[in-house]
């Protein structure tokens, strides 16, 4: 009975009407989402972007230097310890993986050293 009823009110009002409707309905959606609304990382990353800061999580690619145990491949963090992958050959299809502790250099399987260094937080 209740369906019935629905579907009477519907197809006595034009479709253009609840096409407009819905058209800018998600359009003042789209419009509306800014800092205010975000929260956590996503607001951190937008306030550090607006900072000028367009890598607030220190994402990028790393050139490798010498990497010898002397003058190790420095990697900032602000944690103690932090998830690197080293690409060994230049032709290679997979990544190794290795955790960096903060203090002592450690040694890739390809025979870089990299040390983890403070860095300030986002």
């Amino acid at each position: 009975m209740a369906s019935l009823a629905l579907r009477k009110v519907i197809s006595q009002v034009p479709r253009n009407v609840l096409y407009l409707s819905t058209r800018s309905l998600s359009k003042n959606l789209v419009d509306t989402f800014s800092m205010e609304h975000a929260t956590g990382l996503e607001k951190k990353e937008m306030m550090a972007k607006a900072a000028g800061n367009e890598n607030p999580f220190d994402m990028r690619v790393y050139k490798r230097g010498p990497g010898t145990k002397t003058d190790p491949n420095i990697i900032p963090s602000a944690y103690e310890e932090r998830l690197i992958g080293c690409i060994c050959e230049e032709d290679a299809t997979c990544i190794n993986w290795m955790w960096l502790e903060k203090g002592d250099p450690k040694r890739c399987e390809c025979g870089y050293w990299f040390k983890l260094v403070d860095a300030k937080p986002l």
